[in-house]
């Protein structure tokens, strides 16, 4: 019997789950919130509960997988650490290619001369001096840097030897373009060195923290770590690189779907705290996003499952909309943690303030928040940002925070850093007024609607008449974004829609109206075509209003509140390695390969070398990611033109994978 353990980290939950792998059997499963000050306090917490409800022993676990959405949320919500990107042989034109300004968010940028052609030559020496110089400069204001030259995934010798010198010079961790995509786009793959380097901080800790536990408890096995795609990888690999941690946590859930229900074709949908993630299962597999997976409104080049990741879930901030004389509700996309929780640990503070705000008839505009310090990297900050920083110093009230309105958008950035909470009203808060949850401090979230509830629309009516109606429509509202989401999704997946966009199709009259099942001179009829996979803790909680709101049959397996953790251990070791050849000239095929070019005279020899290289490194990887039993397959992919009855060579892309189950201990 060999026993798996499966771990799964999200912004408000750790889930910890024991299968005994050849049974497909659950053994045993926990639940503790998520421990940001300390990772290892919520993963210890659901690891020894886990453990004990299975009745076995520490030693007799024989792997650990982990899945994550802090990544996925950190993208979402826009938090990250400050980073540099060194960025070689661009112009200023291209900082505003591909999101990549946004995605910078005012981070500094190193630009210097250098970068190669299309066929992998050198445009310009690069200046090491000044590399070391500027980077010199800025200290300890970055946590880390992404670098990105000029066609480096046709040479990249630019960016090694950059990241050679910043990791001598700084000791900080650097992260190379070409590393995470052998596709072209430098202004894209930059984007996605800039998101992995900001990610590094955060990924190091849950890891570490992880690793951690286990010795403590005496678990002696492999910890793998559960990719975009599904796949799994080395705790070691995804330290380098955490960006191909985004949508682990939704990849896990799809398989940990596939393996609760056996279900072939469903809109499987996970809510978490934080996002709402929504990929489609057909014939009993996902989709791979052939662009890459888009995360928090960034396009990177992470292949990763098709996925629709929105800023919806149990946390996620309730927004009263004023404008008009009716008002109305929106939910997210920034994840608060909610009153009710926070009142579990901060009870007197955390009801004391409520009684203040309820004992006047009017409602200031920082009524109802509280604050909490988050550890992080402070480089960067300016004299009020720390000012406000030194000030939360605990979990108080915003107000007591702030000294005057010019401080609010230093408090924005703090929270955008991640280095501050803000805790406020919920969907898990209106729940516990409903009387659909029972986990936190129910009186405490009581009071916080009741408050908003006495908020003013644009014609000075109050927002509801009492918490219970707010609640209602808290979750109301969470219903219809979540209807929103499946049907963006069915949209986009359905052939038969491929030139409309799904956002737009989701929120059309006609689409409303066949929900709604109108009948006139026109009769409308709209419903889902496959069942919706409810998973999540809360889903049982919101899904059934969803499934009859589609007019489709809703599955809520038995353990779908841990299907992540489920499919962290289900999954498979894989690792692809990509090369180029080009013909520069009739005659003349370059292998573009790591140790540089090398020119044949025959396109099959040099597509040739660029197999058995990426086969080699596609092994290579596979095995550090932890896989035995390896499967190699190539896959050859060859541009070519008929020219006056001659086929002519263009470009030629080689890609090899290599599988394997993972290894696990006590193996003989």
């Amino acid at each position: 019997m060999a026993i798996f353990l499966g771990v799964d980290t999200g912004g408000t939950y750790t889930d910890a789950v024991i299968l005994d792998e050849a049974a497909n059997t659950v053994l045993g499963k926990a639940k503790a919130l998520t421990s940001r000050h300390d990772l290892a306090v919520g993963i210890g917490a659901a690891v020894d509960a886990a453990i004990a409800a299975a009745g076995v022993g520490a030693a007799d676990v024989a792997l650990v997988s982990l899945s994550t959405t802090l990544a996925t949320n950190a993208l979402v919500e826009g938090q990250g650490a400050r980073v540099a990107l060194v960025f070689i042989g661009f112009d200023d034109a291209d900082l505003g290619r591909s999101g990549l300004t946004e995605a910078l968010k005012g981070d500094p940028v190193v630009k210097l001369p250098g970068g190669h052609t299309h066929a992998g030559t050198e445009v310009a020496e690069l200046d090491l001096s000044l590399l070391e110089l500027l980077v010199r400069e800025l200290g300890d204001e970055v946590s880390g840097f992404a670098v990105a030259s000029q066609f480096a995934t046709r040479n990249p010798a630019h960016e090694i030897a950059a990241r050679d010198l910043i990791r001598r010079v700084t000791g900080r961790p650097v992260t190379c373009s070409h590393e995470l995509s052998a596709n072209l786009n430098g202004p894209k793959r930059a984007l996605t060195a800039v998101l992995n380097a900001r990610l590094i901080g955060m990924i190091d800790r849950l890891v570490a923290a992880c690793e951690r536990h286990l010795v403590q408890v005496g678990i002696d096995a492999p910890l793998m770590v559960v990719r975009g795609d599904g796949a799994l990888i080395s705790a070691a690999m995804v330290r380098e690189r955490p960006i191909e941690t985004i949508l682990s946590g939704p990849a896990a859930s799809i398989v940990g779907a596939r393996w609760l229900t056996g279900a072939s074709d469903a809109l499987v949908s996970d809510i978490g705290g934080t996002t709402t993630d929504v990929a489609l299962l057909r014939d009993g597999l996902p989709e791979i996003d052939p662009e890459g997976a888009r995360v928090g409104g960034f396009r990177t080049m992470v292949e990763a499952v098709a996925m629709r990741t929105t800023g919806l879930g149990g946390d996620s901030e309730v927004h009263l909309v004023t404008e008009g004389l009716k008002g109305g509700l929106r939910l997210g996309p920034r994840r608060l943690m909610p009153v009710s929780l926070l009142a579990v640990d901060h009870g007197p503070m955390v009801h004391a303030a409520l009684d203040r705000w309820l004992s006047t008839e009017a409602v200031g505009e920082m009524d109802g928040r509280f604050v909490l310090p988050m550890t992080g990297q402070r480089g960067g900050l300016n004299a009020r940002e720390l000012a406000v920083l030194e000030r939360i110093t605990q979990p108080m009230p915003m107000a007591s925070a702030l000294t005057s309105r010019l401080e609010v958008a230093a408090l924005e950035r703090l929270v955008a850093r991640g280095l501050v909470m803000i805790c406020g009203v919920t969907p898990s808060d209106a729940a516990h007024v409903l009387g659909r949850l029972d986990s936190w401090d129910g009186a405490a979230a009581e009071k916080a609607l009741r408050l908003v509830a006495k908020r003013r629309t644009g014609a000075g009516e109050r927002f509801a008449t009492g918490p219970q109606v707010l609640a209602q429509a808290v979750v109301d509202q969470l219903t219809q974004q979540t209807v929103d989401c499946l049907l963006e999704a069915a949209f986009g997946e359905d052939a038969g829609f491929a030139a409309e966009a799904p956002e737009a199709l989701a929120r059309h009259a006609l689409t409303k109206a066949g929900l709604a099942r109108h009948r006139g001179v026109l009769e409308v009829d709209v419903k889902l075509g496959v069942p919706v996979i409810g998973l999540g803790a809360s889903a049982s909680s919101y899904y059934g209003a969803v499934g009859e709101r589609l007019h489709c049959p809703t599955i809520l397996p038995e353990h779908a509140g841990v299907a992540n953790a489920i499919g962290a251990v289900a999954g498979q070791v894989s690792q692809r390695a990509t090369g180029t050849v080009s013909s520069p000239a009739e005659g003349r095929y370059v292998a573009h390969l790591a140790e540089g070019l090398q020119v044949f005279s025959s396109s099959e020899a040099a597509l040739a070398a660029v197999e058995t290289a990426m086969l080699a490194e596609a092994s290579t990887r596979a095995r550090a990611a932890g896989a035995v039993d390896l499967r190699l397959v190539v896959d050859r992919e060859v541009k070519e033109v008929e020219i006056e009855g001659r086929t002519m060579f263009i470009e030629a892309k080689v890609t090899a994978t290599a599988s394997g189950r993972p290894r696990v201990a006590h193996q003989v």
